[in-house]
């Protein structure tokens, strides 16, 4: 810029533009990918930003190249179109080790020129970005992904080959790319010098196919097989392609043999995989296997809190259970939830409450509702109240048991379509009377006691979607 006001003018544009992009992304993608740009100038209608590596240009045009012009339009509207460019004389352009943020430590470490010389893969090119977010410290731990995460760790941390394939397995969104992140970002960051290449199935095929397109499979050879670390996601999808397996098995035992290590991931086990080759099923049996089973109750209760931390939203416990209780698909889908009720919150300044988490995710709760049955009733108020289940059939008269069974008779009556003298013969063989006398109760005590009202709209919401 030409003057001192032109930059003080451009300097509070890209304090502007930064930080509202700051409050969208949040602090941990702010300070990995956009704390390190640095705005070079205003020429006509383009802004020109620097960035230390190829790596961080490629993120940025491709996650925030849109949004940041976007931004510095509604700043100044004669700007069109924001230019994003390695930093001339930058430690990436010299070939040494950049001074850049954590995240990007994972694939910038040379420049293409070096890494070409050195045998190594220009990760930018073939391995897909590790999301900065999927890290260990981010990983909420429980009984359903203790094992999967202990693995990860060790196969992280070894400075040694502990055991090939670290193959894991589980459902959609319970967690399966954020250890193969994890992995990835642990590696790098104890070791620069190790490449790790991490793709998806599919892209695999892709590079695959467009190799011998274009008769070019000694390149492909030479890019998969001269990688340390080889991460491949969804490998399910190579089954039925049976020249994708094929290179893919010479590909697998060319690393093994040179004491690379292999981290592959998918939906089913090994042994399950539909259209794989049997020889390549013992291949990836011969490693470690570990699964990650669906979430408990706890273990979403627990995403919640951290991601309400993370977040930094002032989260009802309320609310979180009722979320914990009703999203049981899988994670993605429960984070989901969590930041479209906190956005609608804050966009239309309402109170976060468990009437407009109901209202904001109608659409989702619909979708995952089901008939309710006595039995579910009885199962999740025994969870509620910390009983038996046992205890809603059984005599016993002493209040901590005879309360929660009123409670779900009480529900039973709200929500099921069952005849007074059919809810007593689900609670033991119980009159219909003893079922009257608990709708009372509990509609008594809900008057009284604002704590017990919450409890039973609370379970009431679980239940009904």
């Amino acid at each position: 810029m030409g003057t001192n006001s032109d930059e003080r003018l451009l300097e509070n544009q890209w304090y502007r533009v930064s930080s509202r992009l700051k409050a969208e992304i949040g602090e941990t993608a702010y300070e990995n990918w956009l704390k390190p740009l640095r705005v070079r100038e205003i020429s006509g209608s383009e802004v020109r930003i620097a960035v230390p590596s190829r790596f961080m240009r490629d993120w940025v045009v491709a996650n925030y190249g849109e949004r940041l012009r976007d931004l510095w339009a509604g700043e100044n509207p004669g700007i069109k179109s924001v230019d994003i460019s390695i930093q001339p004389g930058s430690d990436t352009d010299s070939g040494e080790e950049p001074a850049s943020p954590r995240a990007v430590a994972a694939t910038a470490r040379t420049s293409s020129d070096a890494r070409q010389a050195r045998g190594m893969v220009a990760p930018g090119e073939i391995s897909a970005p590790l999301d900065p977010r999927f890290t260990f410290p981010n990983f909420v731990v429980g009984k359903p992904n203790e094992f999967a995460y202990a693995a990860a760790r060790r196969v992280a941390e070894a400075a040694s080959v502990p055991f090939n394939p670290l193959f894991l397995y589980g459902g959609v969104g319970l967690g399966k790319t954020h250890l193969m992140h994890a992995i990835a970002w642990d590696i790098v960051e104890r070791d620069p010098n190790r490449t790790v290449m991490y793709l998806s199935a599919e892209k695999f095929m892709y590079r695959f196919v467009r190799a011998l397109r274009e008769q070019n499979t000694v390149d492909f050879k030479e890019q998969f097989r001269s990688v340390d670390v080889l991460m491949i996601d969804d490998v399910q999808f190579i089954g039925g392609r049976d020249a994708t397996q094929e290179e893919f098995f010479h590909t697998f035992n060319a690393l093994v043999d040179q004491g690379r290590q292999i981290i592959l991931s998918a939906d089913k086990s090994p042994s399950d995989l539909e259209g794989v080759e049997e020889r390549l099923k013992s291949r990836l049996n011969c490693g470690l296997v570990a699964d990650i089973h669906a979430t408990t109750y706890e273990l979403r209760l627990a995403i919640l809190e951290t991601k309400a931390e993370q977040m930094k939203i002032s989260a009802p416990p309320k609310v979180l259970e009722f979320l914990a209780h009703k999203i049981t698909s899988n994670v993605r889908e429960l984070e989901g939830a969590l930041n479209r009720v906190a956005a609608h919150t804050q966009l239309v300044g309402r109170d976060l409450t468990l009437e407009t988490t109901q209202d904001v995710l109608h659409d989702l709760l619909r979708a995952n509702d089901r008939r309710v049955t006595i039995e579910e009733i009885q199962k999740r108020v025994a969870e509620h109240f910390n009983i038996r289940v046992s205890d809603m059939h059984s005599a016993r008269r002493a209040r901590s048991v005879a309360r929660p069974r009123q409670v779900a008779m009480y529900l039973a009556k709200q929500l099921t379509s069952r005849s007074l003298p059919e809810i007593g013969r689900k609670f033991g063989g119980r009159d219909h009377t003893t079922v009257m006398h608990a709708v009372r109760k509990v509609d008594e005590l809900r008057e009284k006691d604002g704590s017990f009202a919450e409890d039973v709209e609370l379970l009431r919401r679980m239940l009904e979607g």
